[in-house]
């Protein structure tokens, strides 16, 4: 008997949708964070130019780590209405 996530219940569905995003925040800011002690140690070894390709590649980690929490609230939500 084969794995069939489209038969489970819609609670259990959204709960495995949040589980993987709030995966990929952890992931995201995990990143993050090695992202930026890379780039002070970079700065403050004298290289300044590191400083601005960083903070963009950092800003877009911020957006994507928003864009899966408005995913997580409207999942949520979801459930929360149709149960």
């Amino acid at each position: 008997m084969a794995y069939d996530p489209s038969k489970l219940p819609p609670r259990n569905r959204g709960l495995n949708a949040i589980t993987g995003a709030l995966s990929l925040i952890v992931v995201l800011l995990v990143v993050q964070i090695w992202l930026l002690s890379a780039t002070l140690d970079t700065y403050l070894a004298g290289r300044h130019s590191a400083a601005v390709p960083a903070a963009v590649i950092s800003a877009l980690m911020f957006v994507c780590c928003f864009a899966l929490y408005l995913f997580i609230n409207r999942i949520d939500r979801d459930i929360r209405k149709h149960t």
